[in-house]
C-alpha cells in the first residue's frame, strides 16, 4: 500500500533531493542530541563529583558498563526496528510501516520491565561479579536499582526515537531531549545540593527526565499522518515483523553487548587501581562520550539513508551516502580530539578538581584520543551493513575485534605488564582492528549491488 501523503515538516524522503544537505540536515540534529544525551549524564557526574565525594563519582561511573550489557539487546531491537521503518518507508508500504511501529512500542513495554525486574534483583550480585570497591558498591547499588526502576521510560524513548528517525525526524528527539535535559539538571541539583541524597538523587532525577522525555515522544508519534501513526489499540506484537526486527536487531544488540562485556572487564580491572583512578577514568570517558556519541549518531544516520535507500532501490545513493558519512565523521571526531587533548585539564577538573583524578584522567585521554577516529570509521561501516541488512557479520568481526581480543589482552600482556596504560591502550588498537576489518566486509557488500539504480519496468 503506497504512501503517497501524510508527510509533515519534521519528515525527509531519503530517495530524493541533495542527499549531502539532506544527511546534513538528519545528522546534525541526531548529534546534537546524542551530544546533549552525554552533556546531561556528565551532569549527573558533575553534580555528585563536585557536591558529594570522588567515590559518589567512582559509584556512579563504575555501574556504565554493567548497565549498558543489561540493555543493548533491547537497544539492538530499537535499531532492528530503524531499519525496518525506513525500509518500508522507502518501499512506500503503510501497513507494514505501522505494523513495525506497534510492535516496536510493545517490545519496549515488555523489555523495559524483564529488564528493570532483573536489575533491581540482581544489582548487587552484579557489582559483586566485577570487583567494585568496597567504599562505592553501596552507593553503586542504590544507583543502579534507582535507574532499572525506569527502564520501560527509557526504552519507550529510544525505540519510539528510532521510529522517528526512521522517518527522517532528528529535530523533534532533540527539542524533547532539551526540555528532559533541563529537568534533569535541575533536579539532579536540588535533590544532591538541597536534599544531600547524592547518587541515589542523580538517579531519580535521571529517570524522572526519560519519563517526561518518553511522554513527549509518544504523543508525537500519536500526532503522526502516516503509518508510524501511533495507536494504542492497535499495540501488538506481530510476529512476522518481530521476526524482521529481531534478525536485525538481536545481532545489533549482541554486538554491542560484546562492547560491554569487554567494557566491564576493563572496568573490573581498572576497579583494582582503587577509587581514584575509577574516578579519573571516569572523568575522561564522560568527554570521550562526546565523540563516541559523534560517531554513533552518524552510525546511526547511515542505517536510516541505506535502508530508505535500499528499500526504493537507489543503490547510487547508498554508496554517496556513506562516502559523505565518513568525511563527515572522521573531520568531526578529529576536531573534538584535538579540543580535549589541549584543554584536558580544566575540562576533567569540571568533573573533579582532586590532582590525582585529573592525572588518570589524561592518561587515558593520551592514550584514546589519536585513535579516535578509527572508532567513528567504525561505526560508519557498521550502520552501513546493518542498513544493508547485514548484523550478523559485523556481530562476528565485533565480537572477535573487540570482545575476544580485550580478554586475550587482559590475560596476556596487562597480567605480565599490570600498568594502567597497559590496560586503557587495548582500546585503541581494538578500533584500528575492527575499522580494518569492517571495511573490507562493507567493500565485500557493495559489490553485490549495481553501482547505479536499476530502473523497474513498469
Amino acid at each position: 500500500m503506497a504512501v503517497n501523503a501524510g508527510k509533515n515538516k519534521y519528515q525527509m524522503d531519503m530517495c530524493k533531493g541533495p542527499l549531502m544537505k539532506q544527511i546534513v540536515i538528519f545528522a546534525v540534529p541526531y548529534v546534537f542530541t546524542g551530544l546533549l544525551q552525554i552533556f546531561f549524564n556528565a551532569a549527573d557526574l558533575m553534580v555528585v563529583g563536585r557536591f558529594a565525594s570522588h567515590q559518589a563519582l567512582a559509584a556512579v561511573g563504575s555501574t556504565g558498563s554493567l548497565s549498558m550489557l543489561m540493555i543493548n539487546i533491547m537497544l539492538g531491537l530499537a535499531v532492528g526496528t530503524n531499519v525496518m521503518v525506513a525500509r518500508y518507508l522507502g518501499a512506500k508500504n503503510r501497513k507494514q510501516v505501522s505494523r513495525s511501529v506497534h510492535t516496536a512500542i510493545a517490545t519496549a513495554i515488555a523489555g523495559g520491565i524483564v529488564i528493570g525486574i532483573t536489575g533491581l534483583i540482581f544489582a548487587p550480585v552484579f557489582l559483586r561479579w566485577m570487583d567494585t570497591p568496597d567504599d562505592v558498591i553501596g552507593m553503586s547499588t542504590t544507583y543502579m536499582r534507582i535507574y532499572f526502576s525506569g527502564m520501560p521510560a527509557v526504552m519507550l524513548y529510544n525505540f519510539g526515537g528510532s521510529i522517528l528517525r526512521a522517518a527522517g525526524d532528528t529535530r523533534r528527539p532533540l527539542y524533547f531531549l532539551v526540555i528532559g535535559g533541563i529537568i534533569n539538571v535541575l533536579l539532579n541539583l536540588f535533590f544532591v545540593i538541597v536534599c544531600k541524597m547524592d547518587v541515589a538523587g542523580v538517579a531519580i532525577a535521571t529517570i524522572m527526565s526519560y519519563f517526561f522525555s518518553s511522554i513527549m515522544i509518544l504523543q508525537a508519534m500519536r500526532n503522526m499522518t502516516d503509518g508510524c501513526r501511533l495507536n494504542w489499540k492497535k499495540v501488538r506484537f506481530s510476529w512476522p515483523n518481530l521476526k524482521e526486527i529481531m534478525r536485525i536487531g538481536i545481532p545489533a544488540g549482541f554486538q554491542g553487548s560484546c562492547f560491554s562485556i569487554a567494557n566491564i572487564l576493563i572496568q573490573s580491572s581498572l576497579n583494582s587501581f582503587g577509587s581514584m583512578a575509577i574516578a579519573g577514568n571516569t572523568a575522561a570517558c564522560q568527554w570521550e562520550g562526546f565523540l563516541f556519541t559523534t560517531s554513533a549518531a552518524l552510525g546511526h544516520t547511515m542505517v536510516s539513508f541505506v535502508s530508505q535507500n535500499l528499500g526504493g532501490e537507489q543503490y547510487k545513493r547508498i554508496r554517496q551516502s556513506i562516502r559523505y558519512g565518513i568525511i563527515f565523521t572522521v573531520t568531526v571526531n578529529i576536531t573534538i580530539s584535538a579540543v580535549l587533548f589541549i584543554f584536558h585539564k580544566p575540562l576533567l577538573a569540571l568533573f573533579n578538581a582532586d590532582p590525582g583524578v585529573i592525572q588518570y584522567g589524561f592518561i587515558r585521554f593520551a592514550l584514546c584520543l589519536p585513535l579516535q577516529w578509527a572508532c567513528a570509521l567504525m561505526e560508519i561501516e557498521t550502520g552501513a551493513l546493518r542498513g544493508l541488512g547485514y548484523s550478523v557479520s559485523p556481530m562476528v568481526i565485533m565480537i572477535f575485534g573487540v570482545c575476544i581480543y580485550r580478554i586475550v589482552w587482559i590475560e596476556t600482556v596487562f597480567r605480565y605488564f599490570h600498568s594502567l596504560n597497559v590496560l586503557i591502550a587495548s582500546f585503541p588498537i581494538s578500533w584500528v582492528l575492527v575499522s580494518v576489518a569492517g571495511g573490507l566486509l562493507l567493500q565485500k557488500v557493495l559489490h553485490k549491488y549495481p553501482k547505479n539504480n536499476v530502473i523497474k519496468k513498469v
